[in-house]
């Protein structure tokens, strides 16, 4: 179901048609269980990459949340909002990933950073001053500590809303507020010097 080698840029849709598409997966539609894939996918990569630093481990739970989806569709409470409750799903896998593979996982760790991850829709290597600027971005998002980083990640890679963020973590809006300042504060404390800001 995932494309391996490259994710798929992001796609947006509203409540309706996701409604639409669940109700067409449940019923056995293939295409329309694709279509959501394709939807998701990179957020939940992202979200996934933010906690295990690894592309392949990332890739694996990408592969496992659809899985589990796929297995859930019929408990899927309409009320919810889909996004977050499938990154709840997503969050807890890549948890739970961690946790059996941290020893493998610490010896094998990537060096790879988040500039490598197609995190922005279009092709940047054309642009050297974008690419730099991705890299130096890179290099301070990996020095946040790491539910500073997994915050930003979803407040700014996924476009979450506080609550959202706060229901999926299952802490406070107000501890992923100061959580998200302290992140954006140390982000720029960083950067700063290095894009001539000071």
């Amino acid at each position: 179901i995932i494309d391996r080698p490259r994710m798929e840029e992001t796609r947006t849709t509203n409540n309706a048609d996701i409604q639409a598409l669940l109700e067409s997966a449940v019923e056995g539609s293939r295409e329309a269980f694709k279509d959501i894939v394709g939807l998701y996918q990179q957020k939940v990569f992202l979200l996934a990459y933010s906690i295990l630093r690894n592309r392949e481990d990332s890739m694996d739970v990408v592969q496992e949340t659809f899985m589990r989806l796929h297995q859930k569709l019929d408990a899927y409470d309409k009320e919810r909002n889909f996004q977050a409750w499938l990154l709840q799903i997503a969050k807890n896998l890549s948890i739970d990933y961690y946790r059996k593979h941290h020893s493998r996982r610490r010896e094998l760790e990537s060096d790879r950073s988040v500039e490598d991850l197609h995190l922005a829709a279009g092709d940047h290597r054309s642009n050297p001053a974008s690419s730099e600027l991705r890299r130096v971005i890179s290099r301070c998002l990996e020095r946040l500590a790491e539910r500073q980083r997994l915050i930003f990640v979803m407040r700014h890679f996924n476009g979450l809303e506080y609550r959202e963020i706060a229901q999926i973590l299952g802490i406070s809006v107000g501890t992923v507020k100061s959580l998200h300042f302290k992140a954006v504060r140390n982000l720029k404390n960083w950067l700063s010097p290095q894009l001539g800001m000071q």
